[in-house]
């Protein structure tokens, strides 16, 4: 674990601290050609070195390095085909981090992963899961007769109450399962601070209503599935 630790802080500094915006500028526009592009995955390969600081793994440091160029090299070239340049930035994370998993266990690889998935807390998982989509989802039926007499905001980011009350719910969870009750009500206040002028400019009855209604609910599911996870 303690290998796995330093592997991944090596690619957080290498990846995130210490490639400047124009090295990715420049890959982009290069690709196999950018000089960045090389000295990038040296500094990944300087990187493990220095944090193992351990001579006999340099062979994992160079299986690390040439992966890391494969995949970089990937990703410069399909990232022009996805709207969404997110998609493999994250794709491009996780491939690079299961590269450094496949590293340090290839010992065992099977048996680790399997005992890795058999000690998750299942009920948690499943807490964190209900919280996200399926509560958001629960939400908007029971809103639903609501929802028809709203004005819509067409100034509103699409889908930005259903990411904020999935963040908000997630951080409910938390808390009770840490036992910081009071920073539940923390939250219901810096929400309030920041729904105030909205609301107060809207001057609209209906709306005020349906938002607090909304985050009751909102709060109330992720309390109830936080309570049911620790009594469990």
């Amino acid at each position: 674990m303690v290998l796995f630790t330093k592997l991944l802080l090596a690619h957080l500094i290498g990846d995130f601290l210490l490639q400047p915006n124009r090295w990715v500028i420049h890959k982009e526009a290069n690709k196999e050609k950018s000089k960045y592009l090389y000295a990038h995955v040296l500094l990944h390969f300087v990187l493990i070195m220095l944090l193992v600081w351990d001579l006999s793994y340099w062979k994992i440091a160079l299986i690390i390095m040439v992966s890391h160029y494969l995949i970089d090299l990937l990703k410069l070239y399909i990232t022009p085909k996805f709207r969404l340049k997110s998609i493999p930035f994250f794709v491009d994370q996780v491939l690079h981090i299961a590269v450094l998993y496949c590293c340090v266990y290839y010992g065992n690889l099977m048996e680790h992963t399997v005992a890795l998935f058999q000690n998750l807390d299942w009920a948690l998982v499943t807490a964190i899961v209900f919280v996200s989509s399926p509560a958001a989802i629960i939400m908007g039926k029971l809103l639903e007769a609501m929802s028809d007499k709203i004005e819509l905001d067409h100034k509103s980011l699409p889908n930005a109450g259903k990411y904020i009350g999935i963040i908000e719910r997630l951080f409910v969870l938390m808390f009770i399962i840490m036992g910081r009750w009071e920073a539940i009500g923390l939250l219901i206040g810096a929400k309030s601070v920041f729904r105030f002028n909205d609301l107060k400019e809207s001057n609209n009855r209906k709306l005020t209503e349906y938002i607090l209604i909304g985050t009751l609910l909102s709060f109330g599911l992720a309390v109830i599935t936080g309570i049911i996870y620790v009594s469990v």
